[in-house]
């Protein structure tokens, strides 16, 4: 089983900038979970692919936020962070971690990030 528990959304204005950590809870170890990664889903929208990062560093990233967005995990401390700058009012959404062990997807229950002047 893993659990994952989102933290550090909130209200930033348009060129601001906030950094989510999603806490990684697991029975087994969390060199057994690949890839993890962050989702988000605005209002009336489906849920879409942010960026994941694979064991071994590889990083992808939604085209939407490239250069913007950095996602980091750290396997020592079971966390998994998304670093995001330069924000926009359409990266407002539901922001969700996202892991696979075994085969079975996992999720988060998600923070929200809004984009505001």
């Amino acid at each position: 089983q893993v659990q994952l528990v989102e933290s550090g959304g909130g209200l930033v204005q348009p060129g601001g900038s906030l950094r989510l950590s999603c806490a990684v809870s697991t029975s087994g170890s969390i060199f057994s979970i690949n890839p993890m990664g962050w989702y988000r889903q605005a209002p009336g929208k489906q849920r879409e692919l942010v960026a994941t990062i694979l064991m071994g560093g590889r990083t992808n990233y939604a085209d939407s936020v490239k250069g913007r967005f950095t996602i980091s995990r750290d396997n020592a401390k079971n966390t998994v962070a998304l670093q995001m700058n330069s924000l926009k009012p359409e990266d407002t959404a539901v922001y969700f971690c996202n892991a696979v062990w075994i085969g079975h997807v996992y999720w988060g229950q998600g923070t929200q990030v809004t984009v505001s002047s």
